[in-house]
């Protein structure tokens, strides 16, 4: 039969294969007539196909079910990478080269799908195949077969084991890809794969030609992402904020990522699915209160701006959520809002829908349904603009090409939001006598308000104006000039803050200021009466707020603190007149805040006026200092969060170190003499810039407007390089020898706040803020900000701080600043990470960083710990750090001595950092460096493991392979014998005991455990053909045998030899202090004797693995094994007879020997 079946006519596949299904075949007959007919597949036209995998799928009845399955896959994987090709051809070589048209393949896969899916709903069998087929090749999956898998998790019981196969592969897949870019050993050794996560896009864009039998599968696969990899809430209910400009990082992120992706393209490609989509995101942030819900938030905003007309015709469910909105967390309302802001525009039953919701909310008896009320008003009133209003860089969120229906209307519906939003301003005018979180909201947000909608300046002043009046002492002679006492509220024994005053005056006046530049660069263009009129109307408040507030700074710099009843002798504890002074405290610091940026601001740089405004400063600073000197007896608290503005912290750094212009220069001079100012403007930017960094934001106007805060980032980060490059550390202490952080120190540290959170934030943008910074250095000529390369850019500054660095070293040990050290190694680790490891200048970074770890010899162990830190990031991107890490271990040795006293240890020094009091860290460090190469090799001997399975089919591949050692195997080999020797010189090391010895201990038995693994995985080659073990294998063998296992031996002696030696001690300090700390020494106890039992079985079983390889591999591996004696009991000759001399001298009279014989076995059961 087989000859009858060698030449087909392509023309005859399709009857022959329907005819072999009655015909009875034998089991290899079948096979054969399988591959024959998987053969034929190339021969046949795309038309064809369908029909022949269902004929096929048919006579997998009979068997080969598994072949037939993988022979169809394999096909159209083929399919698609040719399609790929052509279209990449195509597209480079400008020719229409398709031998395969897209939309025919497309539909041809899709009824192949469709026929697998029939065929395994009807064969139980044909389904567990397709699920071991699918789980046997994980590392194989294509968009083919990840459209085959959604469909066929359609059938329930299927479903769950697919779902969990699938989000197990993606996990895997990224966590994969997150190893191997962290690792240039790992990159060299394999190649890249195609990404898992494109191949499910790919599907995605595919499943539009009509496979809507995918679809519902690529939903419940994106939610099930998205549920299972979000952001989860921290502890007390809080959640670490990552900002919608932060990048995903880890694994668990990037799988949360893909699912929004997923969800984003199918909405927009299918119109039947949109409706569910929208309906669980919208649920998942009604339900979802618990846990963080930025995710969701995120996707929603993402299909509102990419289909808003879409979106409309299923408002209804979008105003269903807004009913929920009283009862939802802040954040979740805040981010709903502003994600459905463009649709308000669009649709005016929207629009009006929310409005009662909010007006219901602002009487909610819960306060965070009132907060939601306030945001929500916010959010409109700066999104409906009144006629008139001055233009705006951010005035409105785009809304694409779909909104042009919108703005035939835009005429009218400015004329008519001026009513809306004045009725709106009525509403939130109640919040005036709510609680202070409610009054805050306000004041924060009314100057984006004022910003975007400048008509409604009037109503606004007014409002504020009023309120400031409640809280002003309007008679002149009278200190303080504000009514503190109105602004606490008591209930019972409690007290609290009922007006947050510094946030009205802050409010107040950047509403001012704002309102008074506006109108002056309104002015030049005007020139009509009708604007005289206007200022005859508006002029009222604007004078009176100025008197006001220059009323209010005149008297604060009068005021004494005992006029606050804030002396040195006032009580800040937790009693409730401590709690109202601790309020006080706090409020009139702001107050001095907002002044001291006001009179900045009106000074017009006069110095009597800056001298003014330094006295205002002198008084906060006393407050300060009392808080801090009082807060610091008990807990350490943290001083209150600067009411002073980003814009304004520019501004003032950049006067007081920058400006050199000669007509400023004697008022300027009055605040560059106070040391203390300078420090609270670099402190203020410090905590600025940690904000930004935390929360992606930062409070007081313009906060949350990502753009223009980035500009002041940018002004801060030239202001403190240029103070720090010009004026160094050494220069500005000589002389001073005061505790205080000195202000260079302080921008150094501003400096590497600026790049990290340039880095986790606005990682597009580096390079801007790079140019930012014109440093005029001679360098600076070729490589200036504005012609070089982001990598160039990065080199340049990365300079700057190693030459900084360098002067410190290069000074003697007493000049040596650990703390500006520790900064600038911070700050080059940052900068490195952005270089491209390939690049010359990453080599160069490394070269540098190991010359100055072979010749520092600083006894600073907090600055070695950094140094090493940044050689060992750096070096993982290079090469491996094995052999990095032997000569560290060699280091140590020779430092710390051996663990046989009697042994003079060989004098090495690679590295002078590692010295007597750097070798005990540096040990945790190497240690934890060890722990990383072991992942790495235990990674890719799971990696081999998964490539035996189907590599067995051919043994005589295998058997050549065994020759000729694999290069993954080959290296996974070197690396484990580097390693090997590197442990082998620790274990020989008098390491403290402790966390050093513990450290060792465990690593030792993850080696073991590793190795094992090796074996195993050897053993599995060796089963099934006669292949022999590779040369290397033998060597690694022979290293652990005969070096590494008895060291281990003498190493476990000497840590319990030194565990008793402290035992006696600590049995003495039990006895006088008993019971106290009883849980800390159990714990430490089970610690460290878990370590050892755990290395000695580690130990066994490698050497019991190993007699199992022996006898498959016909080589005698165990000559290199010696006997253990670790479980053997031991008598230590000379401990014993010190105890006996001990015993005689204690003892004059007759020794009788029973009380010999009972000491002995307690000496025992102490050693085991």
């Amino acid at each position: 039969m087989e000859s009858k079946l060698c030449r087909w006519d392509p023309q005859c596949v399709i009857h022959l294969t329907t005819m072999f299904r009655d015909v009875p075949l034998a089991p290899e007959e079948l096979q054969f007539l399988v591959e024959k007919v998987l053969r034929m597949f190339l021969k046949l036209d795309l038309q064809e196909i369908p029909p022949l995998v269902y004929q096929l799928l048919l006579l997998a009845a009979k068997g080969c079910k598994k072949q037939v399955l993988e022979g169809i896959i394999s096909y159209f994987k083929e399919q698609d990478l040719r399609q790929k090709e052509e279209q990449k051809d195509g597209e480079t070589m400008d020719v229409e080269v398709q031998s395969i048209p897209q939309d025919q393949l497309r539909h041809v896969e899709g009824t192949a799908i469709l026929h697998i899916v029939f065929a395994v709903r009807l064969d139980q069998e044909l389904g567990r195949e397709f699920l071991k087929s699918v789980k046997g090749c994980q590392g194989e999956l294509c968009p083919f077969s990840i459209a085959l898998l959604l469909s066929v998790a359609r059938i329930q019981r299927y479903e769950e084991q697919l779902f969990d196969f699938l989000k197990g592969t993606i996990t895997k897949g990224f966590k994969d890809e997150h190893l191997q870019q962290g690792s240039k050993f790992l990159q060299d050794l394999l190649p890249q794969r195609c990404s898992l996560a494109q191949m499910i896009l790919d599907t995605v864009k595919n499943s539009v030609f009509g496979w809507d039998h995918v679809t519902q599968g690529l939903v419940q696969l994106g939610f099930i992402l998205m549920d299972a990899f979000g952001p989860k809430a921290g502890p007390f209910g809080k959640t670490a904020t990552e900002g919608a400009n932060a990048t995903a990082k880890t694994p668990t992120q990037q799988a949360c990522r893909l699912g929004g992706h997923i969800l984003l393209e199918g909405f927009k490609m299918h119109e039947p699915i949109r409706g569910e989509i929208l309906e669980q995101v919208l649920n998942r942030l009604v339900t979802k209160t618990a846990s963080p819900v930025t995710h969701f938030i995120d996707l929603l905003s993402d299909i509102v701006v990419s289909a808003p007309m879409i979106l409309l015709e299923s408002s209804s469910k979008v105003t269903e959520t807004f009913d929920h909105l009283s009862y939802l967390p802040l954040a979740t309302v805040q981010g709903l809002l502003k994600a459905v802001q463009p649709l308000l525009k669009v649709s005016m039953s929207m629009k009006d829908a929310l409005i009662l919701v909010l007006r219901k909310a602002m009487f909610s008896s819960q306060l965070d349904g009132r907060k939601s009320a306030v945001t929500g008003f916010l959010l409109l009133l700066k999104n409906f603009r009144v006629l008139g209003s001055m233009a705006s860089s951010q005035a409105s969120q785009a809304i694409s090409s779909s909104q042009v229906q919108v703005d035939v209307h835009s005429r009218y519906n400015s004329a008519a939001n001026e009513a809306f939003c004045l009725e709106i301003l009525s509403s939130l005018r109640r919040c005036l006598g709510q609680q202070a979180d409610v009054r805050l909201m306000l004041y924060e947000g009314f100057h984006d308000v004022l910003r975007r909608n400048s008509q409604l300046a009037s109503s606004i002043m007014q409002t504020l104006l009023s309120q400031v009046r409640r809280y002003y002492e309007p008679e002149q002679d009278l200190l303080p000039p504000v009514k503190l006492e109105l602004c606490i509220g008591a209930q019972g024994d409690q007290v609290f803050l009922q007006e947050p005053l510094a946030h009205l005056l802050s409010c107040t006046v950047h509403c001012l200021l704002w309102y008074q530049g506006m109108r002056r660069s309104a002015r030049p263009n005007a020139g009509g009466s009708d604007n005289d009129d206007d200022d005859e109307e508006e002029g009222g408040f604007q004078d009176e707020l100025q008197s006001i507030l220059e009323s209010i700074t005149r008297r604060m710099i009068k005021c004494e603190l005992e006029d606050f009843e804030l002396d040195k002798s006032a009580e800040f504890s937790l009693s409730s007149v401590g709690v109202k002074n601790s309020i006080y405290a706090v409020l009139v610091m702001g107050v001095y805040e907002v002044l001291i940026e006001y009179n900045f601001t009106k000074a017009n740089y006069s110095k009597s006026l800056f001298e003014e405004l330094l006295e205002l400063f002198s008084r906060y600073n006393k407050l300060s200092e009392i808080l801090k000197e009082k807060s610091g007896k008990g807990k350490s608290s943290k001083s209150p969060r600067s009411l002073l503005s980003m814009g304004f912290v520019s501004t003032l750094l950049t006067a007081l170190f920058r400006d050199s212009a000669q007509s400023r220069e004697e008022a300027l001079l009055v605040l560059r003499s106070s040391g203390d100012f300078l420090r609270y403007a670099v402190n203020v930017a410090l905590q600025k810039i940690t904000q930004l960094e935390e929360t992606g934001h930062t409070d007081g106007p313009d906060g949350q407007n990502t753009d223009k805060t980035f500009h002041h980032l940018c002004d801060i980060t030239s202001v403190l390089m240029w103070r720090y490059t010009n004026i160094p550390c050494a220069v500005e202490d000589a002389g001073k020898k005061e505790k205080r952080c000195s202000v260079s120190l302080l921008c150094l540290e501003g400096l590497l706040r600026i790049f990290s959170t340039g880095q986790q934030r606005y990682p597009a943008r580096v390079a801007q803020l790079l140019s930012a910074i014109d440093l005029s250095v001679e360098e600076g000529s070729d490589h200036g900000p504005g012609n070089a390369s982001v990598t160039e850019k990065i080199a340049f500054y990365i300079r700057q701080f190693q030459r900084a660095l360098f002067t410190q070293l290069s000074g003697g040990e007493e000049d040596f600043s650990s703390k500006e050290a520790q900064i600038l190694v911070n700050i080059l680790s940052v900068l490195s990470r952005q270089l491209e490891p390939s690049s010359q200048q990453f080599v160069q970074m490394i070269t540098w960083t190991v010359k100055i770890c072979k010749e520092t010899s600083f006894e600073d162990i907090a600055f070695s710990k950094g140094l090493l830190s940044l050689l060992f990031s750096l070096h993982v991107l290079y090469k491996s750090p094995v052999s990095l890490l032997w000569e560290l271990c060699q280091d140590i040795h020779s430092q710390l001595g051996d663990i046989d006293q009697d042994l003079e240890v060989e004098k090495q020094s690679h590295f002078a950092i590692v010295n007597m009091k750097t070798a005990s860290p540096t040990t945790l460090l190497v240690l934890s460096q060890v722990g990383k190469v072991l992942d790495e090799v235990d990674w890719l001997i799971t990696k081999k493991k998964g490539q035996l399975v189907p590599d067995r089919l051919s043994s005589g591949d295998a058997t050549q392979a065994a020759g000729q050692q694999d290069p993954v195997e080959k290296a996974l080999t070197l690396q484990l014998g580097t390693l090997l020797t590197a442990l082998n010189e620790l274990v020989q090391t008098a390491l403290p005991s402790g966390v050093c010895t513990n450290t060792l201990l465990g690593e030792l038995s993850r080696t073991y455990t590793i190795l094992t693994t090796l074996v195993k995985y050897y053993i599995q080659l060796c089963s099934g053909q006669q292949g022999l073990l590779p040369a290397r294998v033998e060597k690694l063998v022979k290293l652990s045998g005969s070096h590494l296992t008895p060291q281990c031996y003498s190493f476990i002696t000497y840590v319990q030899s030194g565990e008793l030696a402290g035992g006696g001690a600590d049995d003495k300090k039990k006895k006088k202090k008993e019971g106290e700390a009883t849980a800390t020494a159990s714990a430490k106890l089970l610690r460290e004797t878990k370590a050892i039992p755990n290395l000695i079985y580690s130990i066994e079983q490698y050497e019991k693995y190993l007699i199992t390889l022996s006898k498959k591999s016909k080589v005698n591996l165990m000559q290199y094994m010696k006997l253990s004696t670790s479980r053997d009991f031991r008598i230590n000759a000379a401990t014993l007879e010190a105890a006996l001399q001990e015993h005689d001298n204690s003892q004059q009279t007759i020794a009788s020997q029973e009380p010999e014989q009972s000491q002995e076995p307690k000496k025992k059961r102490k050693k085991q």
